[in-house]
């Protein structure tokens, strides 16, 4: 390599780094993961759900704001998301058991209809799934979910107040003792 060229990349390698050490320590703290609502009366991502109609699994639209005025765990997810299939058991075991009686749980599914249907008739899930699309990630960004990871469960209490979120596999005694705070 020549000694012009092996100055130049010095020099270029040097201002990037100069540049990288900059940004580093002029970066703004990330906003907190939300985890509650804001203030109360704020209302806008239930809201934005509740004027959803989804098609269930078979096709059929569904309005979801037949969910208004019950406590509510929405689970954002996807078939091709291994910790999203990993915790339905669980929340089907959850919908059909006691803590089902004061809480709806559903899904929402990120993909699409015929990917989501497909794995409706593999797998029996005790919950209502409804298809969003990519429109679902859009859903989920309003309740918090910034980066669109998944899975991404909204627990809503029956005065439609966001009572907490969770991004990941949900851990399940963490979950009840949220439910039994309701």
């Amino acid at each position: 390599m020549k000694k012009n060229h092996l100055i130049a990349y010095s020099v270029i390698a040097l201002m990037f780094g100069a540049m990288g050490a900059w940004v580093g320590t002029h970066q703004k703290e990330p906003a907190p993961p939300v985890t509650a609502t804001a203030a109360p009366g704020f209302t806008g991502p239930v809201d934005a759900l509740y004027k959803q109609s989804l098609p269930d699994v078979a096709g059929a639209s569904q309005a979801l704001a037949q969910y208004k005025g019950q406590a509510l765990l929405v689970n954002f997810w996807a078939p091709w998301c291994a910790p999203c299939v990993q915790e339905m058991p669980e929340l089907s075991a959850l919908a059909a058991g006691d803590a089902g009686k004061k809480l709806k749980v559903i899904g929402i599914g990120i993909d699409s209809p015929s990917n989501i249907a497909e794995f409706a008739n593999k797998f029996k899930i005790a919950y209502p799934l409804y298809v969003a699309g990519m429109g679902g990630t859009e859903l989920s960004r309003q309740f918090g979910n910034t980066g669109g990871g998944l899975p991404y469960t909204v627990l809503i209490g029956a005065d439609g107040q966001v009572k907490k979120t969770y991004l990941g596999r949900l851990k399940f005694d963490q979950l009840r003792a949220d439910l039994a705070a309701l």
